[in-house]
């Protein structure tokens, strides 16, 4: 109880943090373009035009907003992120006590490092983190939703509980599961790929008698979840886009987003587009030639 405790202040505190980076990123992944493209030279020494960074546009939601405007919508995430780290962690829990009786029961047990053991903890944790992610996912939605409503200026979403009868009024019970299946999608890819990659890393790459092998492996662990992150990030941008498609927000709505059907169609608009990175830097953002922006429809050239 103590661990689990800590794990819900530790995030709490990171979520805190590092709402603001998560806030500008919803905002670009939706397309919101307030600032004007800069003429500046990439890397190669080629003329570019670039799009505000994070400090710009943080500078940007100061001025309208305030300093207290970077943290909307970080109640409901917050939420989110206590309700995912109890139910994860009981989840996992009841995996690893379930776990442990059919080992007493087989007389069986996989080594530790092995690939059956491997998939065995990943299994587990996956069982815990979907339970998690689908209990917390209306409280993502409303976060997601308190976000984009900086764009049309509104204030449909205002607090966790009107935002509950909002949602529940306007969409139903599926309105407060909007973009799940992608989310989900994303959240389990990334989980095996990461792990099965460390394995691989692990086993084939990493010698056990080399010094500080420990550290090693927490890099590599490390680095394997960063690859995974950049190979599934698409589905958290569709996840995102579907929470808010058509939810009665001008973020949701044409010329920002298209309405989709589904996220299959959400996936495809998006793959025809060259947008399934978008958001996905916010340091160095690059304006393709011709590209046209919802702000105002102008292109540049």
């Amino acid at each position: 109880m103590a661990d689990t405790c800590g794990q819900v202040l530790l995030g709490s505190g990171l979520t805190v943090l590092s709402h603001p980076l998560m806030y500008i990123k919803v905002l670009v992944q939706v397309g919101h373009e307030p600032l004007p493209p800069s003429l500046g030279r990439n890397l190669f020494g080629r003329q570019v035009y670039q799009l505000p960074g994070l400090f710009a546009y943080a500078k940007h939601i100061i001025k309208i907003d305030g300093k207290v405007g970077l943290f909307n919508g970080l109640a409901p995430r917050l939420c989110a992120g206590t309700i995912g780290t109890l139910v994860h962690s009981s989840v996992l829990q009841r995996c690893q006590d379930a776990g442990k009786y059919e080992v007493s029961g087989t007389s069986q047990k996989a080594e530790e490092g092995s690939l059956q053991h491997v998939v065995n903890e990943t299994t587990k944790e996956m069982i815990a983190r979907s339970c998690a992610t689908i209990v917390t996912h209306p409280f993502h939605v409303i976060t997601l939703r308190c976000m984009v409503q900086f764009i049309g200026r509104e204030t449909k979403y205002s607090g966790v509980f009107d935002s509950i009868v909002t949602v529940y009024k306007n969409e139903g019970v599926l309105g407060f599961f909007a973009g799940l299946i992608p989310r989900l999608l994303g959240d389990i890819l990334s989980l095996w790929i990461c792990n099965m990659l460390a394995h691989l890393v692990n086993t084939y790459a990493i010698d056990d008698s080399m010094s500080h092998t420990g550290e090693i492996k927490n890099c590599a662990q490390a680095g394997t979840g960063f690859f995974a992150s950049m190979l599934t990030y698409p589905f958290v941008l569709v996840s995102n886009l579907m929470a808010v498609n058509d939810c009665g927000l001008a973020g949701g709505l044409p010329p920002y987003a298209s309405i989709y059907p589904t996220w299959v169609d959400c996936w495809r608009h998006l793959s025809l587009e060259g947008n399934m990175s978008r958001g996905n830097s916010l340091f160095f953002r690059k304006l393709p030639v011709g590209k046209t922006y919802a702000i105002d429809q102008k292109r540049f050239f």
